[in-house]
C-alpha cells in the first residue's frame, strides 16, 4: 500500500507539473450543452442501451426534457459554471443531440489552447448530430483558442464507433484512458485516441442485464481524487482488479455502488470546478436519492453536490447528468 501511495504521488508531481492545483488539471469551468428540441426514444440506439425505456408519449417527453434541460442550465450558471448552448438541428431529426459529450470532447494542449476531438458515433443519427462548424464559432466567441482538431469519424467507414467521453472515463491527470469494451466502444480508436493524446488505455468488460455495458461512464467516474464504479459488473475477476488496482494506485477514493445503484445513475456523475476554483459534483436527483448518506459523504469531501431532476431525459434516451456536458477545457 505504501509504495503503490508513494507511486500515485511520484506520478501525480510529473503530471501536475505547470497547474496551480491538481483538480484544475482534471476539470473545468465551462460546459457545452444542446437542448432536446428533438428529444425522442431512439430506436437506432436502444438495441446497445437498456437504460432506454420507451414509456413516455413524445410530446409530454419532449416538453419535459426541455424543462429538465433548462432547470439544470440555469442551475449551472447560478453556481458560477458557464455553460455554452446551442439548439438541436431543424434539417434533420437528433433525438439524442441532448448527449453532446459522444460525438466531441476537448483537451488542453502544452500552451492552454483547446484540442478538438471528433469521434464516430455508432448510428446514423447520432452521427448527424456532429456540427464542428458550429462548435468552433461558439468557442471562438467565448474567446477560447483552439490549436488542433483530431478527427477519429473516419473509422464510421470501417464499421468502428467509439463515443467520446461516453467510451472513455479519463483521469487526465495522470493520462489514463479507461474504457469499457462494447459495440459502442471499439479498442482500435481508443488506441489511436491514446497515441495522439498521450494516453494509457486500460480496457475491461462491464455487464448489465446480460449485455455489455454500452457507455462507460455509467458504470463509473473518475474524478481529482475520487472514483465511483460499479465493480460488480465487470464479471472477469481479473479485471475487476485491474480496474481497482489501477484506482488505488492513482491514488483515488473507491466509492463501489451496486448494479441497482448503477442503473439510477450514480455512476453517470461529473466532478467540474465553478469560476472561483471551487469544486462540484454534479449528478440526476435519481443518482442522488440512490447513493447512501455514507457515500454522499465521501463524495462531499471532494466537491459541493448538485442535482438535477433529469427523470425524463433518463427514462427515454437511458443517459443522464454527465452525459448532457460536454466539457471544455481551455
Amino acid at each position: 500500500m505504501v509504495r503503490k501511495l508513494c507511486l500515485a504521488v511520484l506520478v501525480s508531481i510529473l503530471f501536475i507539473t505547470g497547474c496551480a492545483s491538481s483538480h484544475l488539471c482534471q476539470t473545468t469551468d465551462t460546459v457545452f450543452m444542446v437542448s432536446p428540441d428533438d428529444f425522442a426514444y431512439n430506436t437506432q440506439t436502444a438495441t446497445s442501451n437498456v437504460f432506454q425505456h420507451n414509456n413516455i408519449p413524445v410530446l409530454k417527453a419532449r416538453n419535459e426534457a426541455m424543462e429538465q434541460f433548462n432547470n439544470m442550465v440555469e442551475k449551472l450558471q447560478s453556481e458560477n459554471i458557464r455553460v455554452i448552448q446551442i439548439k438541436s438541428r431543424k434539417d434533420i431529426k437528433t433525438p439524442d443531440a441532448v448527449f453532446p459529450n459522444n460525438w466531441f470532447s476537448t483537451h488542453r494542449d502544452d500552451k492552454k489552447r483547446t484540442i478538438i476531438v471528433l469521434y464516430p458515433m455508432l448510428t446514423p443519427n447520432r452521427r448527424a448530430e456532429v456540427r464542428l462548424n458550429l462548435l468552433k464559432e461558439k468557442l471562438e466567441e467565448s474567446g477560447i483558442k483552439i490549436s488542433k482538431i483530431i478527427d477519429l469519424t473516419p473509422y464510421c467507414r470501417q464499421g468502428k464507433s467509439f463515443e467520446g467521453t461516453g467510451s472513455l472515463v479519463l483521469d487526465r491527470v495522470h493520462k489514463v484512458a479507461f474504457a469499457s469494451l462494447s459495440p459502442r466502444t471499439t479498442r482500435d480508436v481508443l488506441e489511436d485516441f491514446c497515441n495522439q493524446l498521450g494516453y494509457r488505455s486500460l480496457t475491461f468488460h462491464s455487464y448489465d442485464k446480460g449485455k455489455l455495458v454500452y457507455h462507460t461512464n455509467v458504470m463509473m467516474s473518475v474524478g481529482t481524487d475520487f472514483a465511483v464504479i460499479c465493480a460488480e459488473c465487470i464479471k472477469d475477476e481479473s479485471e475487476r482488479m485491474k480496474v481497482l488496482s489501477e484506482l488505488e494506485t492513482l491514488g483515488e477514493n473507491i466509492i463501489k455502488i451496486s448494479i441497482e445503484q448503477m442503473e439510477h445513475m450514480c455512476g453517470n456523475i461529473l466532478e467540474l470546478h465553478d469560476i472561483n476554483g471551487k469544486r462540484k459534483i454534479i449528478m440526476s436527483s435519481s443518482a442522488y436519492n440512490h447513493f447512501s448518506a455514507e457515500q454522499k459523504k465521501q463524495l462531499e469531501k471532494s466537491g459541493t453536490i448538485l442535482s438535477f431532476d433529469l427523470h425524463t431525459i433518463e427514462q427515454i434516451g437511458g443517459g443522464s447528468a454527465r452525459c448532457m456536458v460536454a466539457e471544455i477545457f481551455h
